[in-house]
Parts: C-alpha cells; sequence; structure tokens
C-alpha cells in the first residue's frame, strides 16, 4: 500500500513538470475542459447514485421476509423516487390505458387514474415489486427439464416441428410452471365459507364477497407463500409465473347471457397463433384430441372429444361442453400499479440478474389477444384487485374483534408470527422459493432443507413440553407473574399444537424440495412415511398423496402412481382420476 501511494505520488510530479515543460499549464484558457472533466465526473457520479439506488432496493427485496415489512417499504419507495429524480429526463410514456376502464366496476374511474398516472413510488408499490421479484426468482430455477411431466416430454420435443422453435418453447416453460403450481399450491374447494366456525363474527365486505368465498379470500403473495389455494387462486399464481418468464398467459371465462358475469374455466397460454388449455381445479392441462399433448383452444370448440373427455364416467361430469366455450373472455392477470409509466420506466432500468416484469402493455397483450378466434373480448382481471379488498376489510376487523382477530390470525401464526419458530419457518420458506435448498457455507446462510429440518423437533419432545420445566426454558417458555397453572397449561397446549402444525408443515415442504431436487425416491420416502404417517395426519394429505403419486410415476411404478390416483379423498379427486387414465393409457399399454 505505501508503495502505491509513493508511485501514485510519483506519477503525478512527474506529468505536472512534463505539463509546465510544454506550456501546458497557466498558458491557455483551459475553463472548457475543466468544466468537461466536471460534467464528466457528474455523469459519472450521478450513474453510480442511479446503481446503488437500484442495488438497494433488489438488496432490501431479496431479504424483505426478514426485515420490518413497513420500514423496508418506505425504504425501498425512498431508494426509487432517488432513482426517478435522477432520471427525470427519461421518463417514460403513456396514459391511462383503455383496458383499465374495465376495473372501474370495483374501483372508481378517478382512483384508477391517479393510481396509474402518479409518478411518486409509495409504499403500497413495494407489495408489486416484492410479488415480481419473488416470482422472478421462482422462474429461473423452475423453468429445468428435471421438472417435466413426463405426460408431456414426448409430446413436446416433438412440438417444434408444428409450431416452431420459440413458441415451443415458451409452451414448455409454461408446462413446467403450470406442473410446479399443482405440486406447490396445494389444491382447496373454491368456497371454504362454510368451514367457518358459526361464532367467529363476519366482516361486512362489498361487492358481495363473504368470509373464506372463492379466489379473493387470499392474495397472490398469499397463495404462493402458503402453499394452498383453489382453484382461482393457483391460476393466480400461475399466470404471475408465466409473466415473469415472459409467457403470454390469461384466465378465460364464459359470460352469462343472463347477467353478464364471467365464469372462469381454465388459463390460456398464447404460444404462436394458438391458446393452449390448462385447467388449475383440474390440476392437469387438458389433453388434446387423441389425449396426447395440451389441447388449443381451437380444438376444444372443433373437436368434440376434447371436452367429452373431462367426464369420468360413474364419478364425475364436467361442468361445460364444447358449446359452452364457443366464447371466451380473455382475463389478463395485472395490476393497476404495472399499467402506470411509473413502472415501465423502472422495469427499463433493470438489467442483468435485477431484471423482473413489473409493466404490462395491456392495450397491446389485449390486441394480441383479441385477434384469436374464440375470444369475445379481454378485461383485466378483478380478482387480485377484490382479494387486496377482502385482506383490507378483514383486517379492519382484526382491529376490532378479539375473536375475529384469533380465528383470521391463528390459522397461519405458524408461518406469519413473530416468534422464533415463525421466523425460522420463513426463512426456510424463502429459501426454498428462491431456489436455495443448501446451505451457502461461504455467507453462513442456511438453505430451505436446513431451515425445515430444525422445525422437526421430536414427538416425544413436544409431548413433554408441559411437564419438563427444563425443556420450556430451552424454548423460552417462563409462567409470567399471576398467571395461573391452568391457564399457563393451556398456554403450552397452544405453543404444542403449533410446533405439530409447523413441523408438519415443514416436513411436506422439505419433501417437496426433495422432488424439485430431483431426488424423486427420496422425495417419496418423506410422502409417503412421514407426511402421510397416521399417527401425525395433517392438512398437507391430499397434496402428499398426489405427490407421492407422481414420485412413483418417475420410478415407473404406475400400478402405483394410478392407485394413489384414483383415491376418493383428495379434493382433487376429478383432475387425479384423469390423469391416472392417462398414466395407463401413456405407459400402461
Amino acid at each position: 500500500m505505501l508503495f502505491a501511494k509513493k508511485f501514485a505520488l510519483g506519477l503525478a510530479q512527474v506529468l505536472t513538470v512534463t505539463l509546465l515543460a510544454t506550456g501546458m499549464v497557466g498558458c491557455t484558457d483551459d475553463s472548457d475542459t475543466i468544466r468537461r472533466i466536471q460534467t464528466q465526473r457528474q455523469i459519472a457520479l450521478q450513474k453510480q447514485s442511479q446503481q446503488d439506488h437500484l442495488g438497494e432496493t433488489v438488496s432490501l427485496l431479496s431479504q424483505f421476509m426478514e426485515l420490518n415489512e413497513e420500514k423496508a417499504s418506505r425504504q425501498i419507495s425512498y431508494h426509487l423516487n432517488q432513482w426517478s429524480q435522477a432520471n427525470a429526463a427519461k421518463d417514460a410514456d403513456g396514459g391511462v390505458p383503455d383496458l383499465a376502464s374495465t376495473l372501474t366496476e370495483v374501483v372508481p374511474e378517478n382512483v384508477v387514474r391517479e393510481e396509474i398516472l402518479r409518478g411518486e413510488f409509495r409504499p403500497t408499490d413495494v407489495s408489486v415489486l416484492r410479488d415480481a421479484y419473488l416470482f422472478r426468482q421462482a422462474v429461473q430455477w423452475i423453468d429445468a427439464p428435471i421438472r417435466d411431466d413426463l405426460l408431456l416430454a414426448d409430446w413436446l420435443k416433438e412440438l417444434p416441428k408444428e409450431i416452431g422453435e420459440d413458441p415451443a418453447l415458451q409452451l414448455q416453460t409454461a408446462a413446467r410452471l403450470f406442473d410446479w403450481t399443482i405440486r406447490n399450491v396445494a389444491a382447496e374447494p373454491l368456497d371454504s365459507s362454510e368451514g367457518v366456525p358459526p361464532q367467529v363474527p363476519r366482516p361486512q365486505f362489498p361487492f358481495g364477497m363473504k368470509l373464506e368465498g372463492p379466489g379473493y379470500r387470499q392474495t397472490l403473495f398469499q397463495s404462493i407463500w402458503r402453499g394452498r389455494g383453489d382453484a382461482l387462486q393457483r391460476a393466480n399464481v400461475f399466470t404471475a409465473l408465466c409473466q415473469q418468464a415472459g409467457v403470454s398467459a390469461a384466465v378465460l371465462a364464459t359470460q352469462s347471457e343472463d347477467d353478464g358475469s364471467l365464469n372462469p374455466w381454465a388459463v390460456g397460454v398464447l404460444a404462436g397463433d394458438e391458446i393452449y388449455l390448462f385447467e388449475t381445479e383440474l390440476g392437469l392441462p387438458i389433453p388434446g384430441p387423441d389425449q396426447v399433448g395440451i389441447a388449443t383452444l381451437s380444438e376444444a370448440r372443433k373437436e368434440p372429444t376434447v371436452m367429452r373427455r373431462l367426464d369420468v364416467a360413474g364419478f364425475y361430469d364436467y361442468p361445460l361442453s364444447r358449446t359452452d366455450i364457443q366464447q371466451s373472455v380473455a382475463l389478463l392477470n395485472t395490476r393497476m400499479e404495472a399499467m402506470s409509466p411509473r413502472m415501465k420506466k423502472l422495469q427499463s432500468g433493470l438489467t442483468g440478474d435485477r431484471r423482473m416484469t413489473l409493466y404490462m402493455d395491456v392495450d397491446k397483450v389485449a390486441k394480441r389477444w383479441d385477434d384469436v378466434s374464440g375470444i369475445a373480448g379481454v378485461r383485466v382481471w378483478t380478482m387480485p384487485l377484490l382479494a387486496d379488498i377482502y385482506q383490507a376489510e378483514a383486517r379492519r376487523m382484526v382491529d376490532r374483534d378479539p375473536l375475529f382477530s384469533f380465528w383470521f390470525l391463528s390459522r397461519w401464526a405458524v408461518l406469519e408470527g413473530e416468534d422464533e419458530m415463525a421466523k425460522n419457518l420463513t426463512s426456510g420458506r424463502w429459501q426454498h422459493l428462491t431456489g436455495r435448498f443448501a446451505d451457502d457455507e461461504i455467507e453462513g446462510i442456511k438453505g430451505a432443507r436446513t431451515r425445515y429440518l430444525e422445525q422437526r423437533a421430536p414427538e416425544f419432545e413436544i409431548e413433554d413440553l408441559r411437564i419438563n420445566v427444563d425443556l420450556q426454558k430451552r424454548y423460552g417458555l417462563r409462567r409470567g407473574l399471576g398467571i395461573e397453572s391452568q391457564q399457563y397449561d393451556q398456554q403450552l397446549q397452544q405453543i404444542q399444537m403449533f410446533m405439530r402444525l409447523g413441523k408438519r408443515t415443514a416436513t411436506h415442504w422439505l419433501a417437496l424440495v426433495q422432488y424439485d431436487d430431483g431426488r424423486f425416491e427420496t422425495s417419496g420416502n418423506w410422502f409417503g412415511k412421514r407426511v402421510l404417517d397416521e399417527e401425525q395426519m395433517s392438512m398437507w394429505e391430499d397434496s402428499a398423496r398426489y405427490s407421492l403419486a407422481r414420485t412413483k410415476e418417475h420410478s415407473g411404478n404406475w400400478e402405483e402412481a394410478i392407485e394413489l390416483l384414483k383415491d376418493e379423498r383428495t379434493v382433487t379427486g376429478h383432475g387425479n382420476r384423469l390423469r391416472a387414465r392417462l398414466v395407463d393409457k401413456s405407459f400402461q399399454e
């Protein structure tokens, strides 16, 4: 270091002597040169500052779940506004897109306009960035050959010859993202309102929404974060993943001739000039005319067998026929913020590893969809917006009513609570979704596997918690002053319940990590021997049985796979039986 300083000083002295000797110092007007140097230096410093603000933004997003949400949102919006001000000359042009008017049945026109046109970033924008960051990270590791669905693998290999290389690659990516969604977002019934205990107070939701109603009862983030959702929430996750992958997808809905209401029935992926059909309630792509590959919308509209073969004789009848789907409305999954010039500008500033999709030119996308036969119009899907409204009203009820608060918050306290167990599971879940399965020994960061394993306290330890004082101390549990022994025992029982729920949730997610890492035999052992342990059954039973069947497919145990898929105890029994039929046709014949 000392040598370097002496060398730099000596070099400066030599340059000064040289300039004096040649008459270049003090003999000419160098004001223009100085101004140019100062301008270049200012531009360089400005670029560095801009880079730092975007870098800080991405860094905060990468750690978002470990930070205080409110504080992190303020910091992110600050950095974005600083970056935006430094790039004022590069503001993106744009007004309110025509398609935004389809949101006015839920949000007043002036609110839609203000939300789209405001130039300032606010903390409310951060959820859009958080979701985009998370889904982008997920896409980068999900889109790999190891996660191909065996039923589609051969068909996809031949597809480039029929539709071209680029559309075939897009469809291949979509198929991987769909398969991951079905395996990782455990199916729930569309309407769960009947499962709410009668003593729980009901908030007064607008737009005819009800407590635990279809689709809107969870946001996009909650659906992927919790790993559970109904058919609409699965469609929400799938289309959001497609967006980050650069694949054009939309929810397809039939429209009632009586009242104009929309009934979503499938997700369409636009590859080339065709729309390919994925059914999130069944949990599989709609098979083509010969029960091979993925059906297109045009095939489903022309070939009666496509929709007819969605029936399972003696068990299930599919509610729609070929005539019912002659015309569908395409619903684009995007947010008001994502139509704004500020998001367009920000997206253009994110390059390299920071790149993510934040903006959608909805009018341009709508025209492309509207040009396809069978599409009777394009709208912005209001379901994500309704989910935000639902959550806001539920949170207001949480503040007002203790009974509702306990019911609403306790269901996912194991993941979203403030205790150390919840924080550990949160860290594992974030690592899982962003594709960090193993520990990073250099950075000293625990991967998803380690975090999930740490949640798996031995059953005898959980059982002894109520009677073992040393064990209570180890978990940081102490009986507070003035707490009766009976009341303290009830608290311990509640903690035992959360420990078991956390353990079983972590066990299921650990089995999924093994599957996504290509360790199918190990994954099958975790699903079969641990998640489906009869003494420790949980809310993950249905999903685990389906995933176990998928591991059997990879090992070539077709009979076992078919038997598991035909189990009648699953929410997705209809789709599972269809898959069993396809497995039998493809691999048993």
